[in-house]
């Protein structure tokens, strides 16, 4: 499956989707980015005089690339895959903060996988700047799965 296919697979749009590229997947893990543009609507009242992006954002960047993403490959590759009614639940996060991510920044994130059993899949990942310095880091679970239903 290319990188292409896999960001098309991810049950989020604009303005909530947070990967732009993919430049490495494997059964192990995956490596992405996201540039954080000026115009997001969250910069609006994240701190008045010098916004940031929230954390919040910066760990569901890490799991739409870190975990959702290395999910729809693992499962594409098991027999019988239907990706086209995919079930995505967050289930648990444990995150550390050392940097901010400013308007217009680009960001890469990393994962590893953990491990993927009874469709639950846990990641660690790591999220680097430009300058290659890590902003965050932590380890990240959920449950993804095929739904014949789409619930």
């Amino acid at each position: 499956m290319d990188f292409k296919k896999i960001i098309e697979k991810l049950p989020y749009s604009k303005p909530f989707l947070f990967v732009d590229e993919l430049s490495k997947i494997d059964s192990n893990g995956v490596t992405g980015s996201f540039c954080f543009h000026k115009d997001h609507e969250f910069y609006e009242g994240h701190f008045k005089q010098l916004p940031v992006t929230p954390g919040v954002i910066l760990t569901e960047c890490c799991a739409q690339i870190g975990l959702v993403c290395l999910g729809i490959f693992l499962l594409s590759e098991q027999q019988d895959s239907n990706l086209e009614n995919l079930a995505v639940a967050f289930s648990s996060s444990e995150m550390e903060f050392y940097l901010p991510v400013y308007p217009g920044e680009t960001v890469f994130v990393c994962s590893e996988k953990l491990y993927f059993r009874f469709n639950k899949l846990k990641c660690k990942v790591k999220m680097y700047n430009t300058s290659k310095e890590l902003v965050c880091k932590g380890e990240l679970a959920g449950m993804i799965k095929n739904s014949a239903n789409g619930r």
